[in-house]
């Protein structure tokens, strides 16, 4: 299989440099350039991601160019060595960043940034994947707005975060706004606690994922809390956030029964360090190993950081 490695790596030409190519160019800041001075974290604390290594699923390719490359790179996996030498995040692909993170800043002036220049702040962390993180409320209708029109992105999976906080709407009328692009994104997240109609997200079908919680929320936070979700919503996935299992059990046990219960429906993980008020923080080396157990589950689905690494 290695040997055929070079041959299949000219499927394309150009190499990952591909992924700037002008079909997207015109739509996103791509260049560190073009984002200087949007407020997108930068320091010693954040760590620019590095070129694709390991399997991508594929799940997300927004164009026939993506899709060769995730193509490849599925079947260069099989001939690659082991990773667990490496920080997990580094060594993982598909991987991106969550625009939560990104936009924290402007959030917390009252501020909003157009979605184009966030998707590019996130390709400033890699193409793998991306989550457009509409957490309150006011900022989906714009999201969706903007993704109905079809922008042409440059990531492999894409995933849009439902809104958890500031939430005036009627269930059905959010459900029925995150309807119009279901079948233009690979996952949107849904946090359990907010779910009063099963029924009507039932009509996102497999697109919906829940995620698990953290101590601050009554709901989600361990297997048996999660099954009636899954019981009701029987397409829906899990997006498993590795900083609330930790969170809830240090031990990981909690965790690992989530993937026990749940692991067929896993879509993607969220990945950071949370601080003592359960907010997230960057992941440094030491914390990252203390979760590695549930990463290694975890290594064929795609990873989304809701903060920087340190």
């Amino acid at each position: 299989m290695a040997g055929n490695w070079s041959d299949l790596s000219q499927v394309w030409t150009g190499g990952w440099s591909a992924r700037s190519a002008p079909e997207w160019s015109n739509t996103l800041p791509v260049s560190v350039a073009d984002c200087e001075g949007t407020g997108a974290a930068t320091g010693p604390a954040e760590q620019e991601l590095p070129a694709p290594t390991g399997c991508a699923v594929g799940l997300g390719a927004r164009n026939p160019a993506s899709r060769r490359r995730a193509l490849v790179r599925s079947l260069t996996r099989m001939s690659l060595p082991s990773l667990s030498s490496e920080r997990p995040v580094v060594a993982h692909y598909p991987v991106g960043a969550s625009t939560g993170w990104l936009a924290a800043a402007q959030r917390a002036a009252g501020e909003s940034t157009p979605w184009p220049v966030l998707a590019g702040r996130a390709r400033r962390h890699g193409a793998g994947a991306v989550e457009l993180a509409a957490l309150s409320e006011p900022e989906l209708a714009p999201l969706v707005d903007w993704l109905a029109e079809r922008p042409s992105l440059p990531f492999d999976f894409l995933s849009v975060h439902a809104p958890s906080k500031h939430r005036t709407l009627p269930e059905s009328e959010v459900v029925a706004m995150l309807e119009r692009i279901a079948g233009r994104v690979d996952a949107i997240v849904l946090h359990p606690d907010v779910i009063d109609d099963h029924a009507a997200w039932r009509r996102l079908g497999r697109t919906l994922v829940i995620e698990n919680m953290d101590p601050r929320k009554a709901d989600g936070q361990t297997a048996a809390s999660l099954a009636p979700h899954f019981e009701a919503l029987p397409e829906a996935g899990l997006c498993f956030d590795v900083a609330h299992a930790y969170a809830i059990d240090p031990t990981l046990a909690q965790g690992h029964e989530i993937l026990d219960e749940f692991g067929d429906r896993l879509r993607h993980l969220h990945v950071s360090a949370l601080d003592p008020a359960h907010h997230h923080v960057a992941l440094n080396a030491e914390q990252e190993e203390r979760i590695r157990p549930l990463l290694e589950r975890c290594r064929d689905v795609p990873w989304i950081l809701e903060a920087p690494l340190a």
